[in-house]
């Protein structure tokens, strides 16, 4: 795959020219806000918008946890690789939507399906043939069924989850499996840059219950 699919029907994303650098550093970087419009697509993935809305305005400063599968699916991914596909994404592809940081990890929301589809895609390239990808790391791809935490309205203690590009329309686009196959593969064969370390933490599950989150799905769990 020389070039990113272009046969997307949604418009294009965009990145903030300082994500990269934003990423990367050790400090807390001012967070960016959700707009009106991004919480109500946020609020839209769940069994009822408006009483999800209202308990989050309440509470802006605290995370929430969203059912994927029907609004987006997200792609969990570790933060050394994350920066790598980001990269190819806004260098020479589509751009994303809406992208977290939770746990030591990067929430990439992607268009409902790609948590089923992405990772076939993935396993059929690995088996074409001598490791083509190059080694693409396990990802956690959460789709129907799955819930996320997913960060505050408003900017929240800094060990928590925090927008890096934060929802800002009712239909913000998002990538698909097809896009997000192009980048996990490109960043893998481009590989690690001079001096990257190559250290990511493991993925963590904090449960739906704690106190600290609002809990707007009925599953049991967010990553």
């Amino acid at each position: 795959m020389s070039a990113w699919p272009r046969d997307e029907k949604q418009s294009p994303g965009s990145c903030p020219t300082d994500l990269l650098s934003l990423l990367g550093r050790a400090e807390r970087p001012p967070a960016a806000e959700v707009t009106q419009e991004g919480a109500a697509w946020l609020a839209s993935a769940t069994p009822s918008p408006y009483s999800a809305l209202a308990a989050w305005q309440a509470r802006p400063e605290a995370p929430g946890v969203l059912p994927c599968g029907a609004v987006f699916d997200v792609v969990n991914l570790p933060t050394v690789f994350a920066r790598r596909v980001l990269d190819r994404l806004w260098s020479e592809g589509p751009g994303t939507g809406p992208v977290a940081t939770h746990r030591g990890r990067v929430l990439l929301f992607a268009a409902p399906g790609t948590a089923q589809r992405l990772p076939a895609l993935i396993g059929w390239e690995e088996w074409g043939g001598t490791d083509r990808t190059g080694g693409v790391p396990p990802l956690l791809c959460h789709g129907a069924g799955d819930a996320v935490t997913v960060p505050p309205l408003a900017p929240g203690p800094p060990s928590g989850p925090r927008w890096v590009v934060a929802p800002d329309t009712r239909g913000p686009w998002l990538p698909g499996p097809e896009v997000l196959l192009w980048a996990c593969v490109g960043a893998a064969r481009a590989g690690a840059r001079p001096g990257e370390d190559r250290a990511v933490p493991a993925a963590r599950r904090r449960p739906a219950s704690s106190s600290a989150l609002i809990d707007f799905s009925s599953r049991g769990s967010g990553c």
